[in-house]
């Protein structure tokens, strides 16, 4: 299998990757600001297919009319020029300190309704610009102290303006939808819609549940502790997995941003493994920060090794799959029974209740004597990812 990317990969990187400049709470920048064109360029040279962008990314804070024009000209110019896409688009209402309680959220009125006109001109960026998905990251939308916010309530202004995004998107005839991206905290001390989990039961209660979907995120999952590859499933189960942010995180700690495949790698192994078993056909979008140790060298090799990653991972997956001790191993361990409806077919519940080999005749005793033989599975996966078998 060839490790260099293509376009079919759908591998996609956001503009703040790349374009961090190592600014952190504790230290200044180390690297200058790269040019959203130059990353453009620098990513499809790599094997890209897609770009992704924050309203204020591409366009500073502030900038007027005239300004904006400019640097959406000259963004276009290069997408135009190398091929790449725009599959997604976020808007930043995190950064500037009038956001410094929330956008959607904040207790002041006139800060929540500033919020929903921004993300609704870059709405039609994204729109005019081709993007399919639109993300929406709460990063300031919480509190630190149980009186600041009444959560009920905040979680009522939340809904109000995800129900007007969709009014907006459904109005104005735009082929978008939405992508609620959870995590539990940072910067603020707790998030509101922390977890997959949450965010999809939020969604259910939304005018237009259909337009709306997650974007979970690696490192936040792994934050609080989570198995990311289990909420991903369960994205997929309901038909909701309309994004994915890969990264990599070292167990529950501040949100690490490290290049995919490093820190868990058994993790990232499973999470490859069920993305391409399951059927998922949206971008693989990295969405990591190149160490501040590195110069502008280092920030491209580290956006070539996730890619490079993902696909040695992929190689691995497949492997494992195809190998017919881990299908005599999967077999050993029932995965095919547990595919099997536990009700016959046709049956119904009295049929259960009649049955007694269901409960009277059942000998507990010696369906608990049963190994269930995942040691060996397990281990058969971890040679594989390891590089010990074909």
């Amino acid at each position: 299998m060839s490790y260099q990317p293509t376009p079919d990969d759908k591998f996609s990187f956001g503009l703040w990757t790349v374009g961090w400049q190592g600014r952190d709470p504790f230290g200044d920048a180390t690297r200058a600001a790269l040019d959203p064109a130059e990353s453009v360029r620098r990513l499809a040279d790599l094997g890209a297919y897609g770009v992704t962008f924050h309203d204020d990314d591409l366009i500073p804070f502030g900038s007027s009319d005239t300004e904006r024009e400019s640097h959406i000209k000259r963004f276009r110019e290069a997408l135009d020029a190398t091929g790449l896409i725009v599959p997604m688009a976020t808007t930043n209402l995190f950064t500037h300190p009038v956001f410094k309680d929330g956008g959607f959220t904040s207790n002041d009125r006139d800060v929540r309704r500033y919020a929903l006109r921004k993300t609704l001109r870059n709405i039609d960026l994204a729109a005019e610009l081709g993007a399919r998905t639109y993300v929406a990251w709460g990063g300031r939308e919480g509190a630190e102290s149980g009186a600041a916010k009444d959560v009920r309530v905040a979680l009522d202004r939340l809904k109000e303006a995800f129900d007007l995004l969709g009014e907006y998107v459904t109005e104005k005839g735009y082929d978008l939808r939405f992508a609620l991206e959870p995590k539990p905290n940072e910067p603020r001390g707790d998030i509101l819609l922390p977890t997959v989990g949450h965010a999809l039961a939020f969604i259910e209660r939304l005018e237009r549940p259909e337009l709306y979907g997650v974007n979970p995120e690696v490192g936040h999952e792994q934050m609080a502790g989570l198995n990311f590859a289990h909420g991903i499933a369960q994205a997929l189960w309901a038909g909701k997995l309309f994004h994915i942010d890969l990264n990599g995180q070292s167990g529950i700690k501040y949100d690490q941003d490290l290049r995919f495949g490093a820190g868990d790698l058994r993790s990232a192994f499973w999470l490859v493994d069920l993305l391409e078993t399951a059927g998922y056909e949206g971008p693989r979008h990295f969405d990591f920060k190149p160490p501040r140790t590195e110069d502008y060298d280092g920030v491209w090799e580290s956006a070539a090794g996730c890619m490079r990653n993902y696909l040695l991972l992929k190689e691995r997956a497949a492997a494992f799959r195809a190998d017919p001790e881990v299908q005599e191993a999967l077999r050993a361990s029932r995965l095919d029974e547990l595919a099997r409806p536990t009700l016959g077919e046709g049956e119904t519940l009295a049929g259960l209740l009649a049955d007694r080999t269901a409960f009277e005749s059942f000998d507990a005793e010696a369906a608990a004597r049963r190994g269930m033989a995942f040691e060996r599975l397990d281990q058969l996966a971890m040679d594989h990812l390891l590089g010990a078998r074909g």
